[in-house]
């Protein structure tokens, strides 16, 4: 009998450790989670963006202002899902490093490209283009303005509903 007790015993200690890690995994596994989550916003959401340059809710926060040394500006722009800039066009172009979810990009006459994270597009000099975020995905992008001292940006009209949606049909 004394066999059985100590038996059952060491079965239910080991039965305690076993759930008493499982809950410390458990535990770290959120705190992980959590981590990424503050992760994945790596830059302050900023100020809406005017309804003059915007369908939808975007948000844009420079971090790196226009100066005649770096003649650069750099910032990020979060699409909420369904959120797109108008067409525009920069004198030096522009380039896009996509941070998270998932988008479209357009330059005038081509088809539309969907882009995700870790996708780097080249907008050309002075060609008319728009991009955002999907119908039902957020978009987060930095945004890098070469050469600033020909100019930022030439902001134009709206890209209509039926631009727009052309990619889901």
């Amino acid at each position: 009998m004394n066999k059985y007790i100590k038996t059952i015993a060491i079965l239910t200690g080991s039965l305690f450790l076993i759930t008493a890690c499982n809950s410390n995994d458990e535990k770290k596994q959120e705190n992980m989670n959590a981590d990424k989550n503050e992760l994945d916003a790596i830059f302050p959401k900023g100020e809406k963006g005017p309804s003059d340059f915007f369908t939808g809710n975007a948000y844009n926060i420079g971090l790196v202002d226009v100066d005649s040394v770096f003649t650069t500006a750099v910032g990020n722009v979060f699409f909420e899902p369904g959120a797109r800039s108008n067409w525009h066009t920069h004198p030096s172009g522009q380039i896009l490093i996509i941070t998270d979810g998932v988008g479209y990009h357009q330059i005038e006459g081509q088809p539309i490209e969907i882009i995700k994270k870790g996708d780097v597009v080249k907008c050309p000099p002075n060609v008319r283009h728009w991009h955002g975020a999907s119908p039902d995905v957020g978009l987060q992008q930095l945004y890098i303005v070469p050469n600033t001292e020909n100019g930022i940006v030439d902001w134009q009209e709206a890209v209509t509903d039926e631009e727009y949606k052309k990619q889901q049909n």
